[in-house]
């Protein structure tokens, strides 16, 4: 008789981004910002959401009020606070009654674990500090249903392991449905926490709770810490989307979620749910955080996929999996070929293969000869396809420019010396095939007053520009060594509302860098489009 197949785990994950992540450094998050995200994060399915400290600002109160009227579906959202205060009972303490008013259908309540903790930070007996845990845990199980994250628990296990358990006694006899295990400070390796998890579990075997982990990335081990507890018995999972937080951060939710969804069958999460919105959660709270996207972030970052060496290039274009630990689309992102001084071949090909070049070796060699030469002069294309889609283009001699630049230059000053009010103007001259285009504009700087000169110039022959702006503007220095008279590079990046694309520019004069890489921007969006110069004038 054939046994039936087991059904895998159910992990509930939390998300604390409202709240831990917010206490990352630069990171500050509006009321809207929050309710944003918390509408993203249901929507994937995650099954807690912490919105806060109800106690500690205006904003946490007001996001608990608004939260109700969004459609979270399943997801549960969840208060913090802390225990009660020493020598206070539970219903007078402010902060018990604030995760009451709160009105959530969860509570999460920390309380210290860790015997040096109550006795030199709290100040108050070992015995006071169960009587807080346990009476704080017991009046919020009256009105909603209580997490208590056990803090430093660790930390507090090695310690004192009979005092640390009684903690979790403490909470768990007082109605405490989760018991979350916190490695505050980050500093645990993963057999403490596997046999440290196992040992809280067989300590209050007799009661009906659950456990969670949560665990911080000091020891750059947040999500090993958080797989390894998993098997050992816990069944949530606490962290932040992109492991945003304090120090250095908390586990990263998308890796921990990528894993158990794709590695480790015998765990289910998000309800079982596909994981292909996992790049652009990951990308929309960078973005509303107002923080940069990490490009070698695991699963969703834009190198994550990406494939520079021709070797590699050469295997993936064979077999993927070589040096692809998943199927990128599965977590929704992408494969990249980059293109470098250190690539072959094989990313030439992979690369060109939409310009239907065939095989043409020679070419190719071309091609690759040209990117090293410009890779010489300080360019870079990993992040600029589009001026190496040009590149091909011009090699390959289909390249076909779609105006000519006579002249342009920039005034910049003072337009309100008294309030410091500066301008910058840029004056453009261009030929469409026998006419010249002749306009000017003003920006915030010479870049801007350029972009907008450029296109403004162009409108009238090619429409189709008005829909593109520029969305990025980078610069580095390429040979520091030269000092002011040094090559500089200039990456932007455009978008036309149903595309974006970099493009690149490198002199030793910034403002001429900047018109290269804006030029190559216009053209490829006329070229994409196979625009035609019509014949009118000006």
């Amino acid at each position: 008789m054939t046994a039936s197949p087991v059904s895998p785990t159910s992990i509930a994950i939390y998300d604390t981004t409202l709240r831990d992540g917010s206490q990352g450094e630069g990171v500050s998050f509006s009321l809207q910002d929050k309710l944003n995200i918390a509408q993203r994060l249901a929507e994937i399915g995650i099954e807690f959401i912490e919105g806060g400290y109800p106690l500690s600002n205006e904003k946490d109160v007001a996001f608990f009020e608004k939260v109700r009227g969004l459609n979270l579906g399943n997801s549960k959202v969840c208060a913090f606070g802390m225990t009660r205060r020493r020598s206070m009972k539970a219903k007078d303490d402010p902060g018990m009654k604030a995760l009451v008013a709160a009105g959530t259908p969860c509570c999460t309540m920390v309380g210290k674990t860790w015997d040096y903790h109550a006795t030199e930070v709290l100040r108050v007996t070992l015995e006071e500090n169960l009587a807080m845990i346990g009476e704080s845990a017991e009046f919020l199980a009256r009105h909603s249903d209580v997490l208590y994250d056990a803090e430093h628990f660790f930390d507090g296990y090695k310690a004192n392991p009979k005092y640390a358990i009684e903690t979790l006694r403490a909470a768990a006899s007082a109605g405490a449905k989760w018991l979350v295990l916190c490695d505050t400070n980050g500093g645990s390796l993963p057999e403490d926490i596997s046999a440290i998890t196992a040992a809280a579990r067989e300590g209050v075997a007799d009661y009906d709770v659950q456990f969670g982990i949560h665990c911080h990335n000091d020891s750059e081990l947040a999500v090993a810490n958080s797989l390894i507890a998993l098997d050992a018995g816990a069944t949530q999972v606490q962290g932040t989307i992109n492991g945003i937080g304090e120090r250095c951060g908390n586990v990263d939710l998308i890796a921990v979620i990528a894993n158990l969804g794709l590695k480790k069958p015998n765990y289910q999460v998000l309800g079982g749910r596909p994981l292909t919105q996992l790049t652009e959660l990951s990308r929309f709270v960078y973005e509303t955080a107002n923080l940069q996207w990490r490009g070698n972030q695991p699963f969703v970052g834009q190198s994550a996929f990406a494939h520079k060496g021709g070797m590699h290039v050469h295997a993936i274009n064979k077999a993927a999996k070589t040096y692809e630990h998943i199927d990128p689309e599965l977590v929704g992102n992408e494969r990249r070929i980059l293109v470098s001084e250190l690539s072959g071949r094989s990313n030439i090909e992979a690369v060109a293969g939409k310009h239907d070049l065939g095989d043409d070796k020679e070419l190719m060699n071309r091609i690759l000869a040209e990117v090293v030469r410009l890779e010489n002069q300080g360019y870079q294309f990993e992040s600029a396809t589009a001026s190496f889609d040009l590149l091909i283009k011009r090699v390959s001699g289909k390249f076909q420019p779609h105006f000519e630049t006579i002249k342009y230059r920039i005034v910049a000053g003072d337009r309100d010396v008294e309030n410091h009010v500066a301008f910058a103007e840029a004056i453009i001259k261009l030929k469409v095939g026998d006419t010249l285009w002749f306009d000017a504009a003003e920006g915030h700087g010479p870049v801007n007053a350029l972009d907008a000169g450029l296109r403004k110039a162009l409108t009238g022959a090619y429409p189709q520009l008005s829909e593109v702006s520029l969305i990025d503007y980078k610069v580095r220095v390429v040979d520091s060594s030269s000092g002011t008279a040094a090559s500089i590079r200039v990456n932007i990046e455009s978008t036309d509302g149903k595309e974006t694309w970099g493009t690149i520019g490198v002199s030793d004069n910034i403002i001429e860098a900047s018109w290269r890489a804006l030029v190559d921007s216009v053209e490829y969006k006329l070229h994409k489009e196979a625009a035609v110069s019509p014949p009118v004038g000006k």
